[in-house]
């Protein structure tokens, strides 16, 4: 597999999360993971049998992304991709990015781990309010 088939199969595996999300197909967002793959925000690390009551907590809206930034080392690769979420009754906005690491499997390229780094108005990148989405249960 050429690196331009590797880059265009990464790309087509984050679009397939963004689109997940956007469309609250927490199937579709599980599927672009390896089964140990995890999620990090809130200050914390969630597991992927986590990730049912992370998805069902979180705004709904648009998740748009960017052109991920790929670094491709064999069957491993890194990579930063832009976020821009845009909440569906207020559209309100969040901004961000998120941090990747990614794996070859057999089924094809999957994510390991998805950091999310929030940007705010007074330019602070953090990765959020700890346990924010236990939080809004209360």
């Amino acid at each position: 597999m050429s690196t331009v088939d590797d880059l265009l199969e990464i790309q087509q595996l984050l679009a397939r999360y963004a689109v997940g999300m956007t469309r609250d197909d927490i199937d579709a967002v599980v599927a672009v993971f390896t089964p140990d793959g995890s999620y990090s925000a809130f200050g914390d690390v969630y597991p992927l049998d986590r990730f049912p009551e992370l998805v069902a907590a979180a705004p709904k809206g648009l998740f748009l992304t960017g052109t991920p930034v790929l670094d491709i080392d064999g069957d491993s690769a890194t990579g930063t991709q832009t976020l821009c979420f845009v909440e569906h009754s207020t559209h309100d906005m969040r901004i961000g990015y998120y941090t990747d690491t990614l794996v070859r499997t057999a089924e094809g390229w999957r994510l390991r781990t998805r950091a999310m780094t929030f940007i705010r108005r007074n330019g602070d990148h953090d990765s959020g309010i700890p346990h924010a989405f236990e939080r809004s249960k209360a």
